[in-house]
């Protein structure tokens, strides 16, 4: 919608987890650095834990793209399943054959037979998973079963565990201490502080072609800093906010009070402080909404 209006050649705050976006910030790079440093080291288990919107997603996929062909990867992101349907899923991704009514012993079996297959080809199976929190500790222990399946050299297949901070807590349980025990590498992805947060604003800018300098004040800045706590989907989510509420009122830069218009219509930013220090202004998405369909009809737009 506004991508003219700005000179931009897509919308640079998308949710999805494009990775022409990924900003090499220290939190992201330094977890990626660790990734490959452990998968080119054969390490078995590998843990990445974020809070909700830190980047996980996007770190995942980048992760995906980065590995060359000595990797045959399967990714699974979404492991709420149970232990017979997590080892369906990974042949499914492995490309292993099965027949319906198999026995969990005979498709552990093909599923050792296919990662030998892939290492005598001079490769290393790699399974990914996303929101790892969503497994049960049963799937957990499944999971910890198939590290077991190795030569006297090296693991057959290496597992990199993308989650919330949920699976610590999991991960204390005493029936899948052996799981713990595994995890040879761990990162935790922090929020994004100021200096972060600009360089990632004017990094999204840049990959959507934008042709305007200084679209976002400082002052904005210095906002959207505070009120999304330097989360990366939280800032996306306030940046594009901000941007239709500049577009809907023919303006071209994003100040302050755009910014707070947006972290009221926000659910998830600091909304008990924004109502401290604004009560007079409307909250709520209805709110946000009417102004930009106003703004938009008096200029002839909608």
């Amino acid at each position: 919608m506004y991508q003219q209006h700005f000179g931009l050649t897509e919308k640079p705050f998308n949710l999805t987890p494009d990775t022409q976006f990924f900003c090499q910030l220290p939190p992201h790079q330094e977890a990626l650095n660790v990734l490959l440093l452990a998968l080119n080291n054969g390490e078995g288990f590998i843990k990445i834990t974020g809070d909700v919107g830190t980047g996980k997603t996007l770190l995942c996929r980048k992760l995906l793209n980065e590995l060359d062909d000595r990797y045959q990867t399967a990714y699974l992101p979404n492991p709420h399943l149970t232990p017979s349907g997590l080892r369906k899923a990974i042949a499914d991704e492995f490309s292993v054959a099965y027949a319906q009514n198999i026995n969990q012993q005979q498709i552990l079996q093909l599923l050792n037979q296919s990662l030998i297959q892939i290492s005598n080809h001079g490769q290393q199976a790699v399974l990914i998973i996303d929101e790892a929190q969503a497994m049960s500790l049963e799937t957990l222990e499944a999971l910890r079963l198939l590290t077991n399946l190795e030569t006297e050299k090296q693991k057959l297949l290496q597992i990199v565990l993308f989650a919330q901070p949920e699976l610590d807590e999991l991960l204390k349980h005493k029936s899948i201490r052996q799981l713990k025990q595994r995890i040879t590498f761990s990162y935790q992805l922090r929020p994004l502080n100021y200096a972060e947060l600009v360089s990632y604003i004017n990094h999204r800018l840049t990959i959507a072609n934008c042709t305007q300098v200084g679209i976002f004040s400082r002052s904005a800045l210095k906002a959207l800093h505070y009120y999304s706590r330097g989360i990366p989907r939280l800032i996306n989510i306030l940046a594009h906010k901000s941007m239709l509420v500049a577009y809907g009122r023919g303006q071209h830069n994003i100040t302050k009070s755009y910014i707070l218009m947006s972290a009221l219509d926000t659910e998830d930013c600091a909304k008990s402080i924004v109502r401290r220090r604004y009560k007079k202004i409307t909250y709520g998405g209805v709110a946000l909404l009417t102004v930009l369909a106003w703004a938009l009809y008096a200029q002839g737009l909608i």
